[in-house]
């Protein structure tokens, strides 16, 4: 899947991704390759992208949304 975290500080990531693991308003959530569209709010935590090329990435964020669509693309706007 093509995954682009944003903050205010700009993209804190780009480019395919195996899996992303954040705490939601509900709870811990596992996005992975052709997950049905989502779209949730993030809640205080560690969001954590596995990349395709071995890559993992953790931020620490205080809120955010998380959207999942039909054409493979996870889009995560952080604060």
């Amino acid at each position: 899947m093509h995954c682009k975290i944003l903050s205010p500080r700009g993209i804190e990531f780009e480019g395919d991704a195996k899996s992303l693991r954040a705490k939601s308003a509900s709870g811990e959530i596992t996005v992975l390759d052709h997950h049905h569209p989502l779209m949730t709010v993030l809640a205080r935590g560690v969001v954590t992208v596995d990349g395709a090329s071995g890559v993992k990435k953790e931020i620490e964020i205080e809120s955010g949304f998380l959207e999942m669509d039909d054409q493979n693309t996870l889009s995560v706007l952080v604060d």
